[in-house]
């Protein structure tokens, strides 16, 4: 891996407690991530990948630990800034009590972008993502989850992020929507160097998508390969077993 002085994105020794605990969400978390990377995160439930998302879009801050986007620390960039350049959508995205139409434009009218502007990139977008004409007035809650989930990425693209954070993104999805999606990110990370970091636990999608993977467990990262090299059944196996851990836990 690039050190830091080439790297887009990289975490040193990042750790993170749960608010009113000493319980380690996240434990000495390092890596470096570079232009253009398409990462997965994968883990069991609680194993801390939304965590990481968080962190890596400042909805949190680490316990100790530091964060570092293009050379610079995250504490030394504007939220703001760092939200433009960095961009999650999360597994159950909100629109805010906007119809879809305003939930595309808002971000872009904040950033003080000129009207036709953002009406070219709301039509190109929403083509490039088959987003019906008729969902255009609907709310949230008019909306099925995957539907939001797909208004939400669209979303987070207008935005022309330098990083893409998605939380389960196809989770809500149908088979064909999914392949869709991810010819979309595969374009963007392609042809324009997008970063795409995403938590996904369909194993398939995220072997045909990605080509690098952070597998967490119980808040460590126990491994850092690329796809070719990952041992896939011992992955499925490891998985199945600590989800039915967890299963038995709660039933306890």
């Amino acid at each position: 891996m690039n050190d830091r002085a080439t790297s887009l994105l990289q975490l040193k020794q990042v750790s993170f407690t749960a608010s009113l605990s000493s319980r380690y969400l996240l434990q000495d978390i390092s890596f470096n991530i570079d232009r253009g990377d398409r990462v997965a995160l994968i883990g069991a439930s609680g194993s801390g990948k939304t965590t990481l998302l968080r962190l890596l879009n400042r909805l949190e801050d680490p316990g100790s630990g530091q964060i570092f986007f293009n050379t610079l620390p995250f504490t030394n960039l504007p939220i703001i800034q760092l939200r433009r350049e960095i961009v999650l959508a999360l597994q159950e995205p909100k629109l805010l009590g906007m119809q879809v139409e305003e939930a595309l434009s808002y971000p872009l009218q904040l950033q003080r972008i000129a009207k036709q502007e953002i009406k070219e990139r709301v039509e190109k977008w929403c083509r490039k993502m088959r987003i019906p004409e008729e969902w255009r007035d609907r709310n949230e809650l008019q909306l099925s989850l995957g539907q939001r989930q797909l208004v939400a990425i669209t979303r987070a693209l207008i935005l022309h992020p330098k990083i893409l954070l998605l939380d389960e993104p196809t989770s809500a999805l149908d088979v064909g929507t999914s392949s869709h999606l991810l010819a979309v990110l595969e374009e963007i990370s392609r042809d324009e160097k997008v970063t795409i970091i995403m938590a996904n636990h369909q194993l398939e999608l995220v072997r045909e998508f990605c080509d690098r993977i952070l597998y967490l467990q119980q808040g460590c990262l126990i491994q850092d390969t690329t796809t070719e090299r990952l041992d896939w059944e011992k992955l499925r196996e490891e998985l199945r077993d600590r989800d039915k851990q967890i299963a038995d836990e709660w039933e306890s």
